[in-house]
């Protein structure tokens, strides 16, 4: 499922336009990276958790070449999924 599809399938539960759904979903959206950017971790009780990690640097090879690459140290998006997420899934 892709951004639009879900726009389609919420507009056509809620009965709300397409276009308040995507306003809706990219306000969302942007709120959640913003929060993620500046270090907090956005928490949505029962769905999941979305937080970042710290990754640390290590040492990688180029497959092309084979020549050793130093990897730097990175922040990355996670998300850690609820149990009612968990339990939908099953």
């Amino acid at each position: 499922m892709n951004k639009t599809d879900l726009v389609n399938n919420i507009a056509q539960k809620s009965g709300l336009s397409k276009k308040d759904v995507e306003s809706v979903l990219n306000g969302l959206l942007g709120e959640i990276t913003d929060a993620l950017s500046s270090g907090d971790k956005v928490q949505l009780i029962g769905f999941g958790t979305f937080e970042t990690r710290k990754r640390s640097g290590r040492v990688g090879r180029n497959p092309q070449t084979g020549k050793e690459i130093t990897i730097p140290e990175s922040v990355v998006p996670a998300f850690k999924a609820g149990n009612k997420l968990k339990e939908a899934v099953k």
